[in-house]
């Protein structure tokens, strides 16, 4: 396992590779995506594990001394993100089947280069292969986005390449300024350079700008909603779970490294995570579509994983870990549940549906579920992770912030109360028209209304899956106690990478 990291990267590539040599071999590419994605998600449960026993788990790339060869380290943290993305993408990629989405041309492939840009980006010890990561995905998202070539996705995907691009200028920027003051790029190498100078903070703060970008934190959040509600039903439940993520993951990681949690930083990356909190909060009122109410949410519930990080403690980095983990979840959950009411009612505004509870029970039952957990009502994941966050908060005196994250709590189920009741309870008050976002082949049609239940079931195994986190914790918490804790000190990470 400890020289096999890169494989994590490796065989989706190849994989991709091959499904764009067969474009017309469906059954094969299913095959393939499923095969290795499977199997990535099997290896990263090894990797968690392992990781869990206090290893740290490294690949040495390119022939060269550390910190010049490239490096992919796996400690708690990294390895608990590439289970969940890789859980993610067997869910998404299920419901694209079952919608028959996945019959697009290069889905397959496009998936599989997504999937090895995450675990790449998890994995790599090196600021500009960071940055490589980064455009590895972007491209593949950029063109799932697309897929269907409409004038509205057009649109959506030109706001999303656009701020994305703009994002990476600055973090190439970053990585430039942070070389330029270092003379290194390895994350480990910066851990060890002792106190940030002048040019580091500034190279530094390029680059957290650029992960808040990518983060969708307020006020650099508005690309997001005006993106993700016009992707393809099943692209916009892997993009809402995990492209986001991947920002919070470099700015835990980069921070916990090269800033060593300096204190300056911390109150701004508090302000920072109220105001985000707030922001997508209070812009999901006025919407009136299930996808365009959940991407405002993704937005808000960003404030709360960053929260953990401005609180840099024990506890507060295990509650903005287990948050991340138990979001990613519930958020493809509930994009899940929206897409399956959309592919059969033909719509997801709310004022076109209704009574959904009596046609998709097994829809109703997911959406119930991981929107209580994403409100935070006991026994769910959510009330777990805000409870540790409050603590955390509390515990530091940082009352502002923790009376902020409970008041969004009651709003973020106001919100949820109104899809609930919108689609799924009240009678439909107009059926005259279908949403444009919608695919017209995959629109409605007896043959989809009679498979309600299978495109009911990703989203209904992810909320029983949040629920059970709910009902027993403890697991998920002990796992994100300890990746705090790595990211509280970093030696054994150092050490790993540079074998001092």
């Amino acid at each position: 396992m400890n020289e096999g990291l890169a494989l994590f990267i490796a065989v989706p590539i190849a994989g991709a590779a091959v499904c764009a040599l067969f474009p017309n071999r469906l059954s094969l590419q299913r095959a393939l995506l499923f095969v290795i994605t499977t199997a990535s998600l099997v290896l990263s449960a090894l990797v968690v594990v392992t990781t869990s026993r206090g290893e740290v788990l490294v690949t040495q790339i390119g022939g060269w001394p550390p910190p010049f060869a490239i490096a992919f380290v796996a400690d708690v943290f990294a390895a608990l993100m590439l289970f969940i993305a890789s859980l993610m993408v067997v869910a998404c990629s299920t419901f694209a089947v079952f919608r028959q989405e996945d019959r697009q041309p290069f889905f397959h492939a496009l998936v599989l280069v997504l999937l090895a840009g995450i675990s790449g980006a998890f994995l790599t010890a090196d600021l500009f292969n960071l940055f490589v990561f980064f455009e590895v995905l972007l491209i593949a998202s950029y063109v799932l986005l697309t897929l269907k070539r409409g004038a509205d996705q057009t649109h959506a995907g030109a706001v999303y390449v656009t701020t994305n691009l703009f994002a990476s200028t600055i973090l190439l920027a970053g990585v430039g300024l942070v070389y330029a003051a270092t003379g290194t790029v390895n994350m480990a190498a910066l851990a060890e350079s002792g106190p940030a100078s002048p040019a580091l903070t500034v190279g530094g703060a390029f680059l957290l700008v650029a992960f808040a970008v990518k983060s969708s934190l307020a006020p650099l959040h508005g690309w997001l909603p005006r993106s993700y509600p016009w992707s393809s039903p099943a692209v916009a439940a892997l993009f809402s779970g995990l492209l986001t993520k991947v920002g919070i993951y470099a700015l835990f990681r980069v921070f916990s490294l090269v800033f060593a949690g300096d204190q300056q930083w911390r109150g701004l990356i508090l302000v920072l995570a109220g105001v985000t909190m707030v922001v997508g909060v209070l812009g999901a009122i006025g919407r009136d579509s299930m996808r365009d109410i959940l991407s405002f949410h993704i937005v808000s519930q960003v404030g709360y994983m960053i929260m953990g990080l401005g609180l840099f403690s024990l506890v507060g980095l295990a509650g903005g870990i287990f948050y991340v983990l138990h979001h990613i979840v519930v958020k493809t959950s509930l994009f899940l549940a929206a897409g399956a009411v959309e592919t059969t009612e033909g719509t997801g505004l709310l004022k076109r549906l209704g009574s959904m509870m009596s046609k998709q029970p097994l829809t109703g039952l997911a959406f119930v579920i991981a929107a209580f957990s994403l409100a935070g009502l006991p026994p769910s994941s959510g009330f777990f992770a805000k409870l540790v966050l409050l603590r955390g908060a509390v515990a530091q005196g940082h009352y502002v912030i923790a009376g902020v994250s409970l008041v969004v709590s009651f709003l973020t189920l106001a919100s949820m109360i109104k899809i609930y009741d919108g689609v799924f309870a009240q009678k439909p008050r107009a059926r005259e028209e279908r949403d444009v976002r919608l695919v017209p082949e995959f629109a409605g049609g007896s043959e989809l209304r009679w498979g309600g239940i299978r495109l009911a079931a990703p989203a209904l195994a992810l909320s029983l899956l949040s629920l059970a986190i709910g009902l027993y914790p403890a697991p998920v918490l002990e796992l994100s106690e300890e990746a705090a804790r790595q990211l509280l000190d970093v030696s054994a990470y150092v050490e790993g990478v540079l074998g001092s």
